[in-house]
């Protein structure tokens, strides 16, 4: 009963927009801090964005400021990841987590399945 699905990647040409979804079934969403994360072929998986269950955001790397948001509506039991100018770098499989606490650690509790984002020309 109890999922965690992206949804929203797909191929988008550089500088453009993509939204990612992350919807929660059968648990409360709002209780935790919600990260998204992503991973390149061939590199490490490392952490994006994280919202608390209050709302207040952080960023876990610096390459994304100022080009992604994070939100959440709780009572939709749903995060969102607003991605603008894209880049080639940001191609990936990028994962939403529900993390252990209600503020932000990127120690993660349980993961999503994954949607592909390929930036390309």
């Amino acid at each position: 009963q109890l999922q965690l699905v992206e949804s929203g990647g797909g191929l988008v040409q550089p500088g453009g927009s993509l939204r990612l979804t992350c919807a929660a079934s059968g648990f409360t969403l709002g209780d935790y801090a919600i990260g998204w994360f992503r991973q390149a072929p061939g590199k490490e998986r490392e952490g994006v964005l994280c919202i608390s269950s209050s709302g207040g955001s952080e960023n876990y790397a610096d390459s994304v400021k100022g080009r992604f948001t994070i939100s959440r509506d709780n009572a939709k039991n749903t995060v969102y990841l607003q991605m603008n100018s894209l880049e080639l770098e940001d191609t990936g499989v990028y994962y939403c987590a529900v993390e252990t606490y209600s503020l932000c650690s990127a120690h993660v509790k349980y993961w999503g399945k994954g949607t592909l984002v390929t930036v390309s020309s």
